[in-house]
């Protein structure tokens, strides 16, 4: 049994179709169909059902696959590590983030690396928490960027930052000379916000329910950019990290009072997974970078 075996296997209990399977695969279906059916012999057992119009896994395939995946996994990290440059002369390094970093975190955070480590080579994908977590058990990532509310028990989170959200609106807004407003004040502002799919809407209608605000969203997008694009652009405000208008000089952050809307910034890594040199130097410069940059600016 060879590895090629293994990924020709598990191509097609994805797609549930030797046709999508060797598509993916660029190799011809004819070729793709002999090397499962000598996997097949060599186990000695049915992999897949194909009386049906969607090919599905028997119960030996099912069993198998667990071990197929896991096995596929561990050889991939093996081949990371040998290519694994201590002294950071070379390697990669995949980093998934959840959006809203994307503003005002992220593009600081690689520039540090990057001068650091020009030669190792970064991918850096956005999505959401969820799709982050299965991609990071999935062995497609080496670390990402999202919120402490983790649901999978083989993630590990390390904490980042507090960050703190605010009232966010533009320089002509009627409030935009305050320093601080209180609870009531925010039940009356007209609000455009990030829509369900994000992380951030659930903890800021959390922090509603906490303090029995009835808000009036007028408005919802499924883009951080959009969401601060029409801000800038009308009297709507909007609930967002106080550090995204840093580098925006028309908007104005506006804190909440006396109680503060706050979540916990974190790390997140696959418990097991590699550590390469380039993911270890990562995780060190956003620690470092953290605490010079945001958390004193928290506790101000």
């Amino acid at each position: 049994m060879i590895l090629r075996h293994i990924k020709y296997f598990l191509a097609v209990a994805k797609h549930q179709s030797f046709t999508q399977a060797a598509a993916s695969l660029y190799v011809s279906q004819p070729a793709l169909s002999q090397q499962i059916k000598q996997l097949e012999e060599t186990l000695g057992a049915p992999l897949f059902d194909r009386s049906g119009r969607r090919v599905k896994l028997t119960h030996a395939g099912e069993v198998y696959a667990r071990y197929a995946h896991k096995a596929l996994q561990d050889l991939e990290e093996g081949q990371r590590a040998i290519h694994d440059v201590q002294n950071l002369s070379r390697g990669a390094l995949r980093i998934a983030i959840t959006p809203t970093f994307t503003t005002y975190l992220i593009g600081p955070l690689i520039k540090a690396f990057h001068d650091r480590y020009p030669n190792v080579t970064l991918s850096v994908q956005e999505m959401s928490q969820e799709q982050m977590e299965k991609q990071l058990l999935n062995d497609e990532f080496d670390v990402g960027i999202a919120f402490a509310d983790v649901k999978s028990a083989d993630i590990e989170a390390q904490t980042l930052l507090i960050e703190t959200l605010a009232l966010v609106v533009n320089k002509n807004h009627p409030l935009a000379k305050r320093q601080a407003i209180d609870v009531q004040t925010l039940s009356e502002q007209e609000l455009v916000l990030l829509s369900h799919e994000f992380v951030t809407r659930g903890q800021i209608e959390r922090y509603w329910r906490q303090h029995d605000i009835q808000p009036k969203v007028l408005m919802e997008a499924n883009s951080l950019s959009a969401v601060i694009e029409i801000v800038r652009n009308t009297q709507l405000s909007t609930l967002l990290p106080s550090n995204i208008v840093s580098n925006r000089d028309e908007l104005i952050a506006i804190a909440l009072a006396p109680s503060l809307l706050q979540r916990t910034a974190v790390l997140l890594q696959r418990k097991g997974a590699y550590q390469s040199a380039a993911n270890k130097a990562f995780i060190g410069l956003a620690h470092q970078h953290c605490e010079q940059n945001y958390i004193s600016n928290d506790k101000d």
